[in-house]
């Protein structure tokens, strides 16, 4: 294809109609990701969400490509996981009550550093990850069917903007005009928060959230909670304070754990195997070469072909092949910005700038292989994994290794995203280079929405207002993250999650929702649970009247996509009219 033809074929699917409504939901989603990722302790993929999204927008104005619709999605979605990049890291500055040695400059260094790596990396990846792999990217697959089904006109866009405005409205009657309790049905429990949330957008997530996973998350909180904090205090075999400790540590390990299992069974176990492949194959077509040597040798002078052919050996690797369809030179200028962005802005040096590099390309491989395989992007635990490689070597301080971890964060959760959209992309039909394009663009202008975001939570809720189990924003992931700068409650405990953890994980147990039971605060995971209950009522209803049960299940996704939505949007809005109000004052 030429030039000509590789530009007609970029703005055909790369529309001004699509670029300002994907900027416009880019801004919204941002937004509502930076607040569900902290006050949820968890971020799920808006991919769905926006794929519906873009499809009923575009419809509105007369447009109906479904490539259009995807970059559309794609620009609308990329904000969300630089979010949830920085709300689970950053806030652990605040949580050990270093809020006044970061500024909103250095967050914004940290996002811009790792969007533009996560970028890099993506495009070098993509067509080995996507086109050569036979990862099945399970999110990525989901939205092209949607796309496909073009089932999201009419009635759909009127149940995703209706539940949307319900939530909402349920949001400021609760937070606004103080109408609705926060937490309903407490109880008693030493050491124990027990209760339900009054939150719409919690019971979305457990309705989102698979069975098996929700069953183990479930399994995580009653063991911690009322296994050890309850049952081990009550028996007297330590306090509660311990108890909470160990739990805490040991849920962190589970985490941890089932991080360090991804490293090991769904990236290293399957290099090794494709490396003994390479290395059977290889000694093969060694075998072979030698014997037809004569002949390739007189088949080479008589001038129909050259010794050795267009074989494998010639053939370019998967950066050259990228090459030539992108400029590499703008690549080389976005890396060498982020290397000179960590080393200065942030005040890390040379050394630890080119490691965070050099990482950041191993992590997003990571985080591809991870997202390919399971759908999910451990993010915070790569970042945990490179902050503790540079405590190791260098003299960084406390705040700066909050930084590292940022930035490696931003990068993978980037690269999840982009990973997952060019498999949609690779289904339906559209251009990688242009998905690429939309990439960046929703990337670079959600660095800016999620920064101004956390500095508004911060400043309209002061920093106390994260962490702890009585706080406003739990951030879980940010709290890990705090806890291993600062120091682990109780080392054995964690030492036995991580082993557990990655034992489970390599053996197909998601020891990340289990750990995520044991540490998130009790009355979160019922809350939690109640939202898958409420998923398994509505399944046996519409089986009961007979319902088609795609139909059905895709009309309750939407819906919770847009309870979820809501919420998070009106507390976002909140969070900027408390600042302003107080600005007024």
């Amino acid at each position: 294809m030429d030039q000509a033809s590789r530009r007609a074929g970029l703005r055909g699917q790369l529309s001004v109609a699509g670029i300002i409504i994907g900027c416009v939901g880019c801004v919204i989603i941002t937004a509502s990701s930076v607040y569900t990722a902290l006050k949820m302790g968890s971020l799920p993929w808006p991919t769905i969400f926006t794929s519906i999204t873009a499809l009923v927008l575009l419809r509105a104005v007369g447009r109906t490509s479904l490539n259009e619709a995807n970059i559309t999605q794609v620009i609308m979605s990329a904000g969300s996981m630089v979010a949830g990049g920085l709300a689970f890291t950053i806030p652990g500055v605040w949580m050990l009550g270093l809020a006044d040695d970061v500024s909103w400059g250095e967050m914004l260094a940290v996002a811009l550093a790792g969007t533009l790596l996560g970028l890099v990396c993506t495009a070098l990846i993509q067509r080995h990850f996507v086109e050569e792999s036979d990862l099945e990217y399970p999110i990525g697959t989901a939205a092209a069917e949607t796309l496909l089904a073009s089932k999201a006109g009419g009635s759909m866009g009127k149940k995703l903007f209706g539940s949307m405005a319900v939530a909402g409205l349920w949001a400021v009657v609760r937070d606004v005009l103080g109408w609705l309790p926060s937490l309903v049905l407490q109880v008693p429990v030493p050491g124990v928060a027990f209760g339900i949330q009054n939150s719409p957008m919690r019971w979305a997530v457990g309705f989102l959230a698979g069975r098996r996973s929700i069953i183990y998350w479930t399994i995580g909180a009653v063991v911690g909670w009322f296994g050890i904090v309850a049952c081990g205090s009550s028996l007297g075999m330590w306090d509660v304070s311990t108890a909470q400790g160990i739990v805490s540590s040991l849920g962190m390990g589970l985490m941890m754990g089932s991080g360090a299992g991804v490293v090991v069974r769904d990236i290293a176990l399957p290099l090794v195997r494709r490396v003994r492949a390479g290395r059977t194959k290889e000694s093969a077509a060694s075998s072979a070469e030698q014997g037809n040597a004569g002949s390739a040798a007189a088949t080479d002078a008589g001038g129909t072909r050259t010794a050795g052919g267009a074989g494998e050996a010639d053939r370019p690797g998967f950066l050259s092949r990228f090459i030539s369809r992108y400029d590499a030179g703008v690549l080389a200028l976005m890396a060498a910005a982020a290397a000179l962005i960590v080393c200065f802005a942030l005040d890390l040096g040379p050394a630890v700038a080119i490691v965070v590099t050099l990482l950041a390309f191993v992590t997003a491989i990571m985080s591809a292989q991870s997202v390919g395989q399971s759908g999910i992007d451990p993010m915070e635990i790569f970042g945990l994994i490179v902050l503790l490689f540079v405590a190791a070597f260098s003299e960084a301080t406390q705040v700066q290794l909050f930084f590292v971890a940022g930035v490696i964060a931003v990068a993978c959760g980037l690269a999840g995203d982009v990973m997952s959209d060019f498999k949609t992309g690779q289904i339906i039909g559209t251009s990688p280079r242009s998905m690429w394009f939309g990439q960046a663009i929703g990337a670079l202008l959600g660095t800016f929405v999620a920064v101004a975001v956390m500095v508004a939570l911060v400043s309209a809720y002061g920093p106390s207002a994260f962490g702890g189990q009585d706080a406003m924003f739990v951030a879980a992931q940010a709290q890990v993250v705090a806890t291993m700068v600062s120091g682990i409650p109780s080392v054995p405990a964690f030492v036995v999650g991580l082993v557990v953890g990655a034992v489970l994980y390599c053996a197909g147990i998601p020891s990340m929702m289990l750990g995520l039971g044991v540490y998130l605060p009790f009355y979160m995971s019922i809350s939690t649970v109640l939202g898958a209950v409420i998923r398994w009522v509505y399944d046996r209803v519409c089986a009961a009247r007979g319902l088609d049960t795609e139909a059905s299940e895709e009309t309750g996704v939407v819906v919770a996509s847009g309870v979820l939505g809501g919420e998070s949007i009106v507390g976002v809005i909140i969070a900027f009219a408390t600042v302003a109000a107080g600005l007024a004052g």
